[in-house]
């Protein structure tokens, strides 16, 4: 005959006695089953599990107990009640399988050790907040250039966050004031995303930075408007106070504009403009907490948009031909008379953008009606991205010589070097993100091969290198 194994501890029958039967086929022993309750009433979970202590049904035959020991032994079991009742309140356990229960003391350390790592954030100071000037003067140590943008956005944030500290003290007779959101014009890689990153880092605000091309109208395939304050209340570590006073950002704003010549249902397009009005304009929310889609097993939290900013980017790529086309209707013959190719090597052509072209564009006029505040961000030039290279605090450079230095080796760009990169940025037409990747075309093989000489302590990358006609320059320490 064969005998039982405990499912836990793998000890058989015999060394540790009758064993529990469980469904489905389970086999525990009772030092086992006590571990586990005791587990239980231990873990976070208890609240959930009021666990009663395990009392094996194989008890040995009681033995006659003399009357002094009888008393010393109730006044034992009396103050053990005491103790077991300030530990915690038990009542009989409920019936459950423990198959699962290997997974669940998993789960268990790992609550504990992502509790330890949550931070509660600072309250937001609205009496403290940054003037305009002192907000710019930050944007500048990370943003080169774009000073009309950081201007806008400074004044702007300034603005909301009176407003909103004047919100708590106002009364019926005083004067409303509106909401500052905004809308930025650009192309790609000028730095619209990263303007608001590094705002919202001197504000010290939950921020939510999405993506409108995942946006769909309610009930279709994709996220809901609704998702974009779901991240938001993620990032305020679900404080809905906190998450009610933050900065949602929403790029690529340019893509949910009303499609042309469709008969089609237009659900990711002018359906999600319509979608977004109410968050835009202020209004009681309910939203998902830890996901971004509704469903009956995720629990509600209710968030009121009236406080919170909306900052809008797009690149608009055909924008600065409906932007020209009106420009150049002022064209006629005559002394006075404007050129039709008067704008066509204008660079900042979107900071002459009006409502009416944004329209024309495709975005609905109560979508704009909305975003007060619009402004255009300027397309980089070979001197801009020359300064975008090296003088932010950040920038690409510093984060290589960093690197190096971590070896023990100085790292050093030539002028003609950094005129080399500027202009092959320039050829790509993606802005300051194509720095960081012709620079690691000629960077790979430099920190590749450093690591393996210790001798090695200065290296000048020069103009010769990056165009393939030489090598660079390296000087061995002293």
């Amino acid at each position: 005959m064969t005998e039982e194994i405990c499912y836990i501890c793998r000890r058989t029958e015999s060394k540790v006695g009758s064993m529990l039967h469980l469904p489905p086929n389970i086999t525990i022993c009772n030092d086992c089953m006590q571990k586990t309750l005791n587990a239980f009433n231990a873990s976070p979970m208890s609240e959930y599990f009021n666990m009663a202590e395990f009392k094996p049904d194989n008890k040995e035959p009681e033995k006659p107990v003399p009357k002094e020991q009888e008393k010393e032994d109730a006044e034992d079991k009396e103050k053990k009640e005491k103790d077991t009742k300030a530990e915690s309140s038990r009542q009989n356990p409920p019936m459950f399988s423990f198959g699962f229960l290997p997974e669940m003391f998993q789960g268990q350390s790992n609550l504990k050790k992502k509790n330890k790592k949550k931070k509660k954030k600072a309250e937001i100071d609205f009496n403290n907040i940054p003037a305009p000037h002192i907000i710019k003067e930050k944007l500048d140590e990370y943003v080169i250039g774009q000073e009309v943008a950081k201007k806008q956005m400074a004044v702007a944030v300034y603005n909301h966050y009176k407003r909103v500290a004047a919100e708590k003290e106002r009364k019926e007779e005083d004067i409303e004031i509106e909401k500052s959101n905004m809308l930025m014009l650009g192309p790609t890689g000028s730095g619209k995303t990263y303007l608001v990153k590094n705002l919202a880092r001197l504000l010290q605000v939950p921020i939510a930075i999405t993506d409108a091309t995942t946006l769909t109208e309610a009930g279709y395939i994709g996220d809901d408007v609704e998702s974009v304050l779901s991240k938001l209340l993620a990032d305020a570590d679900n404080d809905v106070e906190a998450a009610e006073h933050g900065i949602v950002f929403i790029d690529e704003i340019d893509k949910i504009a009303k499609k042309k010549n469709t008969h089609s249902r237009d659900v990711s397009g002018e359906a999600v403009q319509q979608g977004l009005l109410k968050l835009l304009e202020g209004s009681e929310v309910e939203i998902p907490v830890g996901a971004t889609n509704k469903n009956a097993m995720v629990p509600m939290a209710a968030i009121n948009t009236r406080n919170i900013l909306f900052i809008c980017g797009g690149a608009f790529p055909d924008l600065s031909e409906i932007v020209k086309r009106r420009l150049n209707n002022q064209a006629a013959i005559g002394f006075k008379a404007d050129l039709k190719d008067k704008y066509d090597n204008d660079k900042n052509i979107l900071s002459k953008t009006s409502t009416e072209d944004l329209r024309k564009y495709g975005m609905i006029p109560e979508f704009l009606g909305r975003l007060p505040i619009v402004f255009a961000v300027e397309e980089l030039d070979k001197d801009m991205l020359i300064r975008v290279l090296s003088e932010p605090k950040n920038a690409i450079l510093k984060q290589y010589e960093k690197l190096l230095e971590l070896d023990e080796v100085k790292l050093e760009f030539s002028a003609d070097a950094k005129d080399i990169i500027a202009e092959r940025a320039l050829e790509r037409k993606t802005g300051a993100r194509a720095l960081r990747a012709i620079i690691e075309e000629f960077m790979l093989d430099i920190m590749y091969e450093i690591p393996k000489d210790n001798n090695i302590g200065k290296v000048i990358i020069t103009r010769d290198y990056i165009e393939g006609k030489g090598s660079p320059i390296i000087e061995l320490r002293v």
